[in-house]
């Protein structure tokens, strides 16, 4: 894994007159410099985890160090296990995740004495997408997703004609996420019932990246990753509509925020190291991820959560609230806004 620093665009800083209250006679007055100049955030933040949430952070770190160009933000891809495994030795101050936190990693965090403020940053769906050549796939069901996925299909539902008689008799070959990666963990509960659960033979990474250059490059492929690296890669692949009983729904931002696109719509998070949260450079990131977010979002591809979410998210941030709203488990189908409300 290769961290990754996002680029200062900044040619200069960016000045912020401060009101100044008037002296007490006996004071000295403050010189017009300290009195006008705010202090200069400087250091590294450390960022890793989610390929999926990846895109929202280095946008937000870029538009970030144009105001704040003597902080560095480095963001690393290894995966939302692989963050969590990182962050909870000490070793990054925010981790991105696809999914919220689960057991083995609240126990690890616990271990190692690292408290961490969860907070949603955006909504994303999960494309399962094929070959812009494959003429014969429009829409699949929840029940056929499963039938090609779970374990018991390992070396046995192996051509398309399996799946379904008229499709052709040809090698289906599949391209997903890695096992450490939270869209796996996602993508195995929401389709297979058990996240983790899911056949091996197939090409798995951990970068979606990759995943879109075996499926633009395979005309037999189907896979599935985030939502966004549908969006950036159109003209390479076909998304397929997933039927989930209620009729064929394409993946989209409107059909993700009505809640229509099911079972593959999820939250995003940030978790923040409670330690690292009283550092001024990170405090400052993570207001300006919060209240500045939303636009990026959604210029990256993602779709933004309502504000009242956002809103509470700042105020649990404020509030130096640690802990999951979670139970350890990928969650499928539920709403934040309500669980922060409860929270309240």
């Amino acid at each position: 894994m290769k961290w990754r620093s996002v680029p200062s665009k900044a040619a200069a800083l960016l000045v912020i007159a401060a009101a100044a209250c008037q002296p007490a006679a006996t004071a000295t007055p403050p010189s017009p410099s300290s009195a006008q100049t705010p202090a200069r955030l400087s250091g590294e933040i450390k960022v890793d985890g989610s390929s999926t949430v990846y895109p929202i952070t280095e946008a937000v770190g870029e538009e970030f160090q144009k105001l704040h160009p003597d902080v560095k933000v480095v963001v690393g891809i290894s995966g939302t296990g692989g963050g969590f495994k990182k962050f909870c030795n000490g070793e990054t101050d925010i981790s991105n995740a696809s999914r919220p936190i689960l057991q083995k990693e609240i126990d690890a965090c616990a271990q190692n004495g690292i408290e961490y403020i969860e907070l949603p940053v955006a909504y994303d769906a999960l494309s399962v997408v094929v070959n812009p050549r494959n003429d014969w796939v429009a829409c699949m069901t929840v029940a056929e997703l499963k039938k090609i996925w779970e374990p018991d299909a390992q070396g046995k539902i192996t051509c398309w004609n399996q799946v379904r008689p008229e499709w052709p008799d040809a090698p289906l070959n599949l391209y997903g996420a890695g096992t450490d990666s939270g869209t796996f963990d996602y993508f195995t509960e929401a389709i297979v019932g058990k996240a983790k659960a899911s056949r091996g033979d197939y090409t798995a990474s951990e970068d979606d990246n990759v995943l879109v250059q075996g499926v633009a490059n395979d005309q037999y492929a189907l896979g599935y990753f985030g939502l966004a690296y549908y969006f950036e890669n159109q003209d390479k692949l076909k998304a397929v509509a997933i039927d989930n009983g209620k009729g064929c729904v394409p993946p989209s931002e409107e059909t993700v925020r009505n809640g229509t696109y099911q079972p593959l719509s999820r939250p995003l998070f940030i978790y923040v190291s409670r330690k690292a949260a009283d550092r001024p450079e990170v405090e400052a990131f993570v207001r300006f991820y919060l209240e500045k977010g939303p636009a990026l979002v959604k210029q990256v591809g993602y779709v933004p959560l309502p504000d009242a979410v956002y809103q509470l998210a700042l105020k649990r941030f404020e509030a130096r609230k640690v802990g999951t709203l979670f139970k350890g488990e990928p969650p499928v189908g539920l709403s934040i806004e309500d669980l922060l409300k409860a929270e309240q």
